[in-house]
């Protein structure tokens, strides 16, 4: 799978110049640092219980070498998606991730899914432990012989991200007791179940439109007043539900390179992605950023979102349709 040239030239200036003088081009990275390049994508499906009462389909995109899973070990990204939605319909931002060095995974969840047999909305409840029982899957997956995964997947350094529903979904994986292993949220579009943001302290970022009809914005301004620092908030000003992650609307560009500088600074350790994450967020007139991140950017006034034309964003959202 090709990423296309625009977005090569973005992720790859998003790349340059972060690892270590002594990795070796075309080889694996440093333990504990970030790819320094774009790999090729391969992607496969799996079924976790394929006989039992909730059988769980998984899309998974990972990096690729000469036609072999890329050499080295890849954190995890698990990818939820929203009501009536599929995991191929996030593609362009699953297959972007895969090529900067992760491991994606995406379920298909039962009852919320487009193709579902009986579409249940009220199942989304059930769906952050499915994200854990494919969490568990694949550190069996990772520690066997048989999977040309094995040995590839960084399980102990895993991200959750979902949009919408996917995004709730996200929020819920984050309650009291939750493994370590999860250590970085995503949530977009979304908001915060019951019991949300409990548990371990991990880097949350929130990304939503600041006109989504569907989710209001205020309903994930909430969750992210909820959810202790470091935690960020991306507003792409005046856009809907998602139109931005489609690759060439408008704010696109901003959202893909903040959540890849998130996953880099979150599950590689790379402080370079985090102090540039603010730049890479900002673009005038399209998106404004609330940033606590470092401790250094976490003031009370960070509460005030301002665009890179200086401007404060609005807090509003509407009422869902």
């Amino acid at each position: 799978m090709e990423v296309p040239r625009p977005v090569v030239a973005l992720i790859t200036a998003l790349l340059a110049g972060c690892a270590p003088a002594t990795a070796a081009v075309g080889g694996p990275p440093p333990a504990g640092h970030a790819p320094d390049r774009l790999h090729p994508v391969a992607v496969r499906t799996l079924t976790i219980d394929p006989t039992g009462p909730r059988p769980l389909p998984v899309t998974l995109w990972y990096p690729t070498e000469d036609g072999r899973v890329a050499p080295g070990r890849f954190p995890v990204v698990v990818y939820s998606h929203g009501l009536w939605s599929l995991p191929e319909l996030h593609a362009g931002l699953t297959t972007r991730w895969a090529a900067a060095g992760f491991v994606v995974a995406a379920p298909t969840y039962p009852h919320t899914n487009l193709r579902a047999r009986t579409f249940t909305r009220s199942d989304v409840r059930n769906q952050p432990a499915d994200g854990w029982r494919l969490v568990r899957h694949l550190v069996r997956l990772d520690a066997g012989r048989a999977d040309p995964l094995a040995g590839h997947l960084d399980v102990g350094r895993v991200a959750a991200v979902g949009h919408s529903a996917g995004g709730f979904t996200t929020a819920g994986m984050f309650t009291s007791g939750h493994s370590a292993r999860l250590r970085a949220g995503i949530v977009i579009a979304g908001g915060g179940l019951a019991g949300s943001f409990a548990g371990p302290d991990a880097p949350l970022l929130f990304v939503h439109g600041t006109a989504d009809p569907v989710v209001p914005l205020s309903v994930g301004r909430a969750a992210y007043g909820r959810a202790g620092p470091p935690a960020a908030f991306l507003s792409v000003l005046g856009q809907g539900h998602g139109e931005y992650l489609t690759p060439g609307r408008p704010g696109f560009d901003q959202v893909l390179a903040t959540t890849t500088d998130f996953l880099r600074w979150t599950l590689y350790d790379d402080r370079e992605a985090v102090r540039r994450l603010p730049a890479d967020a900002l673009r005038p007139g399209v998106t404004a950023l609330d940033d606590r991140l470092l401790p250094e950017r976490g003031r009370p006034a960070v509460r005030h979102r301002r665009s890179a034309a200086g401007h404060t964003a609005s807090n509003s959202g509407r009422t869902p349709r």
